[in-house]
């Protein structure tokens, strides 16, 4: 190699540490934003009752606001913990999820929250824990023809569809490759078996605090399918279809937006859903007005239990 060559070379290597330098200090990488402390358990919840009732027993609180979303650090039963308000909906709940993963040190993630009840045989102030999650919405509007619905291409048909309104697997993006197709994403199989441990110890609320009380005192059901969407589903017809088609116990608006999370972030994933109406199968008008914070309470209880087992 020439003398040129050699100092070439060099000026080439001292441009590209400068820029490597520039970019660094321009765009810093997640492990300088993410905070230096113990690992934790995120627990999210979606609405304010819901939130209130984790925040009750949390010990050394202090507040992290990150792009106007609060994330409250603590301990609850000695075991380090984030807590976070994810707001309702999917889109919501995927993001402030993201957010949790990108600047703390998340070593598990779990949501805590009321539900809609899909299965016939639960009742109002039950918790669910499933073991797999599904988005019923993922899906295909179909055109209909001559009394029929016809599917593009490359639609498939592998879950019964509800009327126009054809389910399709969710395709996680991988960059230049082909998507990851999923329809079922699982719940972390370890997380399962605490919440199993723990279910049969725990006791739940069966009055509200205005002595409203259920028929019945609320049990703790663990396994099962849960699926959620981007719809307040209050319709008799369509728990019976979600049911049906894809064997649900409950219906939300937010974990499987987590469990997609957690999925591509290899992040264990569980959540605890407690049923605050039956989404359309009750008689009278929706139950949520009267037990939200019933279930909102026995959801956080249950949770609770959970972090104070966990290893």
């Amino acid at each position: 190699m020439t003398t040129t060559g050699i100092w070439g070379l060099g000026g080439w290597v001292a441009r590209a540490a400068a820029i490597g330098l520039l970019l660094a200090w321009a765009l810093p990488g997640k492990a300088a934003e993410r905070e230096a402390g113990p690992a934790r358990t995120a627990i999210i919840s979606a609405f304010e009752p819901e939130w209130q009732s984790l925040q009750a027993g949390l010990e050394g609180r202090a507040e992290h606001i990150i792009k106007g979303t609060v994330f409250v650090t603590g301990t609850i039963a000695e075991k380090p913990v984030v807590l976070f308000l994810s707001g309702i909906s999917m889109v919501n709940a995927a993001l402030t999820t993201q957010m949790a993963l990108d600047h703390f040190r998340i070593e598990r993630l779990v949501f805590s929250g009321i539900a809609g009840g899909i299965d016939p045989a639960l009742n109002i102030g039950d918790v669910v824990v499933p073991e797999r999650w599904s988005q019923y919405l993922e899906a295909v509007f179909a055109r209909e023809k001559d009394g029929a619905y016809t599917l593009p291409s490359f639609a498939g048909r592998d879950t019964p569809n509800f009327g126009m309104i054809f389910p399709q697997p969710v395709q996680i993006a991988q960059g230049h490759a082909q998507p990851q197709k999923m329809t079922w994403f699982p719940v972390d199989a370890g997380l399962l078996e605490v919440a199993r441990k723990i279910g049969g110890e725990t006791s739940l609320a069966q009055c509200t605090a205005g002595n409203e009380c259920l028929a019945r005192r609320p049990r703790i059901i663990i396994g099962g399918n849960g699926v959620s969407g981007q719809a307040f589903v209050d319709n008799k017809a369509f728990r019976e279809y979600v049911n049906a088609a894809f064997t649900a116990r409950v219906v939300d608006m937010e974990s499987a937006a987590v469990a997609h999370v957690a999925q591509v972030n290899g992040t264990p994933f569980i959540a605890f859903r407690s049923l605050s109406d039956l989404a359309g199968g009750g008689e009278g008008e929706n139950e949520i007005g009267t037990f939200f914070r019933l279930a909102s309470d026995n959801s956080a209880a249950l949770v609770k239990a959970f972090v104070k087992a966990l290893p």
